[in-house]
C-alpha cells in the first residue's frame, strides 16, 4: 500500500481550513477541515514514526494553526497561511522522508 503523503495533507489541511472558513463565511466548517486533515496526517506519521513523531508533529501543525493568527497581522492572512502550511509540510517531510 502507498503511504498517504503527510506533508501534503497536513498543508492542505492548513490552506483548505481556511479557505473553506473564509469562502463559506463558517468558521466551524474550516475546523472541521484542518481536523479532518489533521486526523489523516496524524495517523501516518503515527504509522511511519510511532507516538512521538505523531505527537511532535501535531503540536507543529496545531502550532502552524494558532501562529499564523498573530502572524498574518504583520504580513497577510493567506501569507500567513501558506507560511505556516510550508514549514508544517517541511517538518513533516524532515522527520518522515526515510520511514514508510
Amino acid at each position: 500500500m502507498t503511504p498517504i503523503p503527510s506533508p501534503a495533507v497536513a498543508a492542505a489541511g492548513l490552506v483548505g481550513g481556511y479557505a473553506i472558513a473564509r469562502w463559506s463565511g463558517k468558521r466551524p466548517l474550516g475546523g472541521v477541515v484542518l481536523l479532518g486533515a489533521g486526523g489523516v496526517a496524524a495517523y501516518e506519521w503515527q504509522r511511519v514514526g510511532g507516538a512521538k513523531v505523531a505527537a511532535g508533529l501535531g503540536a507543529a501543525y496545531l502550532a502552524g494553526f494558532a501562529g499564523s493568527h498573530p502572524l498574518a497581522k504583520k504580513i497577510g492572512a493567506w501569507p500567513a497561511v501558506f507560511s505556516v502550511a510550508g514549514a508544517v509540510a517541511a517538518a513533516s517531510w524532515a522527520v518522515t522522508r526515510d520511514k514508510g
